[in-house]
């Protein structure tokens, strides 16, 4: 974390970065820079910064009262509407406190105490026109397709228990998270799963809720391309030795493919500091929650996920930001399915925008011996994870000798 605030600071405020002193209370203006940056780009927010970069800190004995109010006025829909939860993270810099806010670009149009905020290089301003709002959800509405509306989707077209089933795993994970005291309706609109299209006038569940809760039968027949096949390819590379044909919800079909990768990938022994980690479960439910989260719903591009011997490889549709390979410390994070993101993460099923890949090859190195690895964005999203020739090999015979058990 040090290393991005770092680079924060020499990077200097502009389109994606604020800088705010709050050395007792939140500014003022804290959740009109919020409200831009959810509309525009998404951008990080340090706090205990003057304007020229002189770093005085937050008072240490209210840094964590501060964090607080953030999340919880975040999550007032009379402060953010709708309202989008933010997390922000105490860090200490040159001996003082900071508070780090990163705050996605979001998929929907907010306003911050109805007023509607958009963000340029020099800064946060008030958008008022009616056509400028008006072409503001138009370009939201054509970037982001989880935010369709299906006004004849009803909680009876969701599998039985998934609503709650996920709501315990959020309250698990994050045991005073705000969304906890919410009612089931409070919690749809709360995390943009029933919204009103105010270009349509549509209201109703969105994308979001039907790939996140959906029955099979009811995402078929609104999606009907949509599918994923995981397949091991080790002996039989034209056809496959064995598959997983994911049709399900992105909660279930996560839970799938993990366990795809627990079946035919093994673990290995890593300790980081004091505490074992599974390297295998550290690399793979980043892939995993990368292909669900960011893929382009609309596309029939099937989405793919294939073991070889040597090699993981991910296949997925994709509506590229920028075009080419992508790298840890060069890459900027864009969200193609903000909504879907935000219920990932709540369920600790990802973590901040851009984490994933920087783990990849932080951990591919332990695990395989090997850091070529390929992240590709073109409009079809590729992934390829190294396996050790020596665990391929072994695997391999493995996989051979199961033979029909398989």
């Amino acid at each position: 974390m040090d290393a991005n605030i770092v680079r924060l600071i020499k990077q200097g405020e502009g389109i994606s970065v604020e800088f705010k002193k709050a050395a007792n209370q939140l500014p003022d203006n804290f959740f009109e820079t919020v409200c831009a940056f959810l509309n525009r780009n998404g951008g990080s927010i340090l706090l205990g910064i003057t304007d020229d970069k002189i770093v005085e800190g937050v008072n240490p004995k209210l840094a964590e009262t501060l964090c607080k109010n953030i999340a919880n006025l975040s999550n007032n829909p009379q402060k953010l509407f709708p309202s989008f939860l933010i997390e922000p993270q105490i860090v200490e810099h040159e001996g003082k406190l900071l508070i780090y806010a990163f705050v996605p670009i979001s998929s929907q149009v907010h306003r911050c105490n109805g007023k509607v905020y958009d963000r340029s290089a020099d800064g946060d301003f008030e958008i008022k026109a009616h056509a400028q709002i008006k072409n503001l959800y138009t370009r939201k509405n054509l970037l982001y397709s989880e935010n369709t509306v299906y006004p004849f989707l009803f909680e009876t077209d969701f599998v039985p228990g998934i609503v709650d089933r996920v709501r315990k795993i959020i309250k698990i994970n994050r045991t005073n998270h705000p969304w906890n005291d919410l009612s089931n309706e409070e919690f749809y609109r709360t995390a943009g799963l029933f919204r009103k299209d105010f270009a349509t006038g549509l209201e109703g569940f969105t994308m979001t809720a039907l790939l996140m809760f959906g029955k099979d039968e009811s995402i078929q027949s609104a999606i009907p391309h949509y599918k994923i096949d995981a397949l091991l390819r080790r002996v039989d590379l034209d056809r496959y030795d064995d598959r997983e044909n994911i049709r399900c919800n992105l909660i279930d079909a996560y839970d799938r493919l993990m366990n795809f990768v627990a079946k035919h990938l093994p673990d290995k022994f890593y300790m980081e500091g004091v505490q074992r980690i599974s390297l295998r479960d550290k690399i793979f439910r980043e892939i995993v929650a990368n292909m669900l989260i960011h893929r382009e719903y609309t596309n029939a591009f099937p989405s793919t996920f294939i073991i070889y011997n040597e090699t993981v490889e991910t296949q997925n549709a994709n509506k590229p930001h920028v075009y080419g390979l992508l790298f840890p410390n060069t890459f900027k994070s864009f969200p193609k399915n903000p909504n879907i993101a935000q219920l990932f993460t709540q369920m600790g099923r990802s973590e901040e925008l851009g984490t994933g890949i920087r783990n990849v090859f932080k951990y591919s190195k332990a695990y395989s011996g090997s850091d070529e690895i390929v992240f590709s964005e073109e409009d079809i999203f590729i992934s390829t994870v190294p396996l050790s020739r020596v665990m391929g090999t072994v695997l391999g015979s493995m996989t051979f000798g199961m033979g029909n058990h398989l």
